[in-house]
């Protein structure tokens, strides 16, 4: 009898490519499911597991929620028992938009946003004095001791330098039955149809009450209603002013500076949000950044004149408005239309740029009388700012984009937030410079703060501040310390997002649920594994159940169980060929027991390449955290960069070095990190980046057509006899074009289903039972295989099917090279993970005829492989580099280090105390560095 409380039963399981396995996977342990990329871990972790446990969530709901969702599918999946609620962990869950930071992800921004609005101490903008708020009471007091037997007028301020002529607001005063007013400093009476000049700026405050301030009951009834007066009048600001004085004093119900008055509402958590607009800069509503056109991208060429294309944005001279005007302004300042731009006068080029009104006279030699002119011109800069913010059309504004540059915003510096919240501090800093700190120093701050606040601060912040610092205890435990609040997370790499949210799980405490991780040592430098797996075994020691998909050794050998799938890859995988604890496993001959015992491993190579002595050389690199860096690549050569996660690899790498060359071969728009110089780029032809992004991000795109072999095996249909006197072209074998595809789903394969407030569910088109294509275009064979049996083949049984056709061979061969073999020609490319994409690029620049001369980079190329894929994968590197090629890999997985010509370690930590070269050589010389953390792992696998 089967305890479900200590288990849970998967039986029959079918999904994708898993042979009707049964699993029993232990509850309240670390389980491990591992094995070749491509064997079905994700099939039974994600598809099955989680996919059941969702459904079950969603059939928890009302009958009326449930018929906005629709219903979930079931997986293909007999049953499963002792399943709790399961929260999948994944690498594509962070938000893209640009208001997503660290701090709104982790919940840390909140509590900070709560801490200084319950215990923040405000300051003016002006003198910096520390604002001061009171009570009627106090005001009233303070009124008595300082002005006592003195002559006062009470004020309420209502006009502050502001111009206008206020004949309105003078009779609507003397309507409420006030007499005086005090402009500009100077007491007046109101006098019917009273002005003052509309274009001066003017200070005007209503006289409430004069009197003469003694000590007895009627005066303090008196001036508890004059307070109150003045305070509606004046919106919750007063102002005293002793007879005979010019110098007025401020008193405010709100937060209000002494000296000028200024005053700042209560402050309430929106109050600090760059969402919210009580918060947010007025100038770049809280993005850090505003677009501002750049002269030069103008007048990208000076030496041109505007009637030969000097004005980008107009181009070549035509008959046209603008044009009529731009001679106009030409006449006006004694320029031609064929002159070189550098020749226009400076005062033209203001008009030309920020525009002009004026009429003028000019002579007409033909007539000899004077005839007038009008400019009447907004401006090329204007013109692309307005179309840039009004335009709808998308593909204007991205015209206009096209002449501006990102820049920080000048109003805040990029802080997002209104000057009024910054000027609130704890501990003299606002919240923006704690957002900017990162995750360690932050932890430093916090630790201390309890000793610098008092009293009832104290007490208000102590359980605000007991949150703040658990949370930032769990990004510390999963290795974040490099990042801070305000780091976007569009720019988190997929293994930092997920463990961010891995941060925020633990966190939350939960207890009895089931999680799910892809991978959540990607991007982690070994040094760091250790922390993560401890986060792991704490999620697991509160009690819940904890399945990781996962390839990493160390991972493999501390959890509790761990099950093996296998035996290969795509149809020649989905069975379980071991299961059990991690001692169990070594005893088993399959591909992961014997790289982990060490009777199979990726050899270290005998000699090291030389290169072919030439080399780009990049100097001052000082983008994001990197230390005015210098950095040597010689070419023909495997070079290695490492070092810990937020060291700066990227920054270096895909921010300066890859936007660089970019520019230089395929005039790329990207602009790089600040850097001083780059030499040797003539000693390369092009540049290729193989990154993890999605090949596609609808199931339309699969590998088939992103790799081009598609077109060719099109074309080979249409040359079927069958397809000849039909008279089909290529188009009518695309699942893109009317004519040959199914018109229910139009050629997709499948329907979508809007889930409103959850992803979209897609389910197999009714009409062609997913085959995508009508019945006419089936009816065409090539070797009795119609093109959707093309399309599910997989990569293995298309290269022997089509290994007459060289040019389709060739391109299926890279695919299967890299170790792609187990994927179909027409999987969709939204089930693709990281790696796998990764290498369907990498197949697809293998497949054309390189130069012997291409730089390459590629960043974390071993995401999601097993022991073996990543000896296939190095095989194919290796061949490249030995025809001549440079290849440039960010990696930590030591199997890959050790491997390269040359290493670059870049540290010593991450974040600040990262940003500088540690060591750089070959694997050998760097093992030998002391300081190097890279070091001390690949000692071990070099021994």
């Amino acid at each position: 009898m089967i305890n479900y409380e200590e288990n849970i039963e998967v039986k029959g399981a079918r999904v994708h490519n898993l042979k009707n396995i049964d699993v029993t996977i232990p509850r309240e342990k670390l389980v491990v499911i591992t094995g070749l990329s491509g064997s079905g871990k994700s099939s039974l972790a994600f598809d099955t597991i989680y996919a059941e446990g969702q459904r079950r969530y969603i059939e928890t709901f009302s009958a009326y929620a449930r018929q906005f969702l629709g219903g979930l599918e079931r997986p293909d999946v007999d049953k499963i028992d002792g399943l709790s609620p399961v929260i999948a962990i994944e690498q594509k869950t962070t938000s893209k938009s640009p208001r997503s930071t660290v701090g709104t992800i982790t919940e840390i921004y909140d509590f900070l946003r709560l801490l200084f609005a319950r215990a923040g101490d405000a300051y003016s903008y002006n003198t910096g004095e520390k604002m001061v708020s009171y009570s009627d009471e106090q005001i009233k007091d303070l009124i008595k001791t300082d002005y006592e037997g003195k002559k006062i007028n009470v004020l309420a301020p209502i006009i502050k330098s502001r111009k206008g002529h206020y004949r309105e607001l003078f009779e609507q005063i003397a309507k409420q039955g006030f007499v005086k007013v005090r402009v500009d400093g100077e007491v007046r009476d109101i006098v019917k149809g009273m002005k003052v000049d509309r274009y001066k700026t003017h200070d005007i405050e209503i006289v409430i009450d004069r009197l003469k301030v003694v000590d007895n009951v009627d005066m303090d009834k008196r001036l508890a209603e004059t307070i109150n007066t003045a305070m509606y009048s004046g919106n919750n600001v007063l102002m005293v002013l002793e007879e005979n004085s010019t110098e007025a004093r401020y008193f405010s119900r709100d937060l209000m500076c002494p000296t000028t008055g200024i005053s700042y509402p209560v402050p309430e958590p929106n109050t600090f949000s760059f969402n919210s607009p009580k918060g947010m800069c007025p100038s770049c509503n809280g993005l850090g950044h505003v677009y501002e056109v750049n002269e030069n991208k103008i007048f990208p060429d000076k030496k041109l004149s505007i009637k030969s294309g000097g004005i980008a944005p107009l181009g070549e001279y035509k008959k046209s408005w603008a044009f009529k005007q731009i001679e106009t302004i030409a006449q006006r300042y004694g320029f031609e239309l064929t002159d070189p731009i550098t020749k226009i006068p400076a005062a033209a080029m203001e008009v030309l740029l920020n525009g002009g009104h004026e009429t003028f006279e000019v002579d007409s030699k033909t007539l000899g009388v004077k005839r007038n002119y009008k400019i009447d011109y907004e401006g090329i800069s204007n013109f692309i700012k307005n179309q840039f913010e009004e335009a709808d059309s998308t593909s204007i504004k991205r015209w206009a984009k096209e002449y501006m540059d990102k820049v920080s915003c000048p109003t805040c510096g990029g802080s997002r937030l209104r000057k009024e919240s910054l000027n609130f501090k704890i501990d003299e800093k606002n919240i923006a410079e704690l957002a900017h700190l990162d995750i360690a120093e932050l932890a430093d701050f916090f630790d201390g703060l309890e000793n610098t606040l008092e009293g009832n601060q104290l007490k208000i912040a102590e359980e605000i501040v007991k949150e703040i610092k658990t949370r930032i205890r769990f990004l510390l435990d999963v290795g974040l310390d490099y990042l801070s609040l305000n780091r976007s997370s569009k720019s988190l790499s997929g293994g930092e997002a997920q463990r961010i949210r891995l941060a925020t799980q633990i966190g939350s405490q939960l207890v009895g649920v089931l999680y799910i991780l892809d991978e959540p040592s990607i991007g982690l430098h070994q040094r760091d594994n250790n922390r993560l797996i401890k986060s792991l075994e704490s999620l697991r020691d509160i009690g819940n159940s904890v399945i990781v998909v996962e390839h990493d050794k160390d991972m493999i050998e501390r959890a509790d169980h761990v099950i093996d799938i296998g035996p290969k890859a795509g149809r020649h995988g989905g069975e379980i060929i071991s299961e059990g604890h991690p001692t169990e496993l070594k005893n088993v001959n399959t591909l992961t027991a014997d790289y982990i015992t060490g009777e199979r491993e990726i050899p270290v190579p005998e000699k090291r390449r030389k290169g072919n002595g030439k080399k780009i050389t990049l100097t001052g690199c000082t983008g994001n955290n990197l230390k005015n860096v210098s950095v040597e690549f010689p070419l023909g050569q495997m070079i290695g960069v490492t070092g810990v996660s937020g060291s700066g690899k990227s920054t270096l790498i895909n921010e300066t070095l890859y936007p660089i060359m970019n520019a230089h071969y395929f005039n790329g728009v990207k602009k790089p990190m600040p850097y001083k110089s780059i030499k040797g780029l003539e000693h390369i032809d092009k540049v290729i980046d193989i990154n993890q992004s999605p090949i596609g991000r609808t199931p339309r795109s699969n590998p088939a057509t992103y790799t081009g072999v598609f077109s060719e095996i099109r074309s080979l249909f249409t040359k079927t006899p069958e397809a000849a006197i039909r008279g089909y072209k290529p188009g009518r074998f695309s699942f893109n074009v009317k004519g040959g595809r199914c018109e229910t789903c139009q050629g997709g394969g499948l329907r979508v289903i809007e889930m409103n407030f959850l992803p979209d569910v897609y389910v197999e088109c009714e009409t062609c039972n997913g085959k995508r294509f009508n019945r006419e275009t089936l009816e065409i064979r090539y070797k009795g295989k119609s093109i959707a049996d093309v399309l599910e083949m997989t990569i293995n049984e298309a290269v022997g099917f089509f290994e007459p056709i060289p040019k389709i061979y060739r391109k299926l061969k890279t695919i299967q090279d890299v170790g792609l073999g187990y994927i179909s020609l027409g999987q969709q490319s939204t089930t693709l993970s990281g790696g796998e994409a990764q290498r369907i690029k990498l197949a697809t620049e293998l497949s054309k005829r390189d130069t012997g001369n291409t730089f390459y980079i590629l960043d974390e190329p071993t995401t999601g492989l097993h022991f073996e894929d990543i000896r296939v994968l190095m095989e194919v590197l290796n061949r490249l580099v030995d025809k001549g090629n440079t290849i440039l890999v960010i990696e930590h997985n030591m199997d890959v280090i050790k491997m390269v010509d040359y290493i670059i370690d870049i540290g010593y930590e991450g974040g600040r105390g990262g940003g500088k070269v540690v060591a750089k050589g070959t694997p050998e010389e760097v093992a030998k560095d002391k300081k190097s953390y890279t070091a001390e792992f690949l000692i071990k696998e070099l021994n």
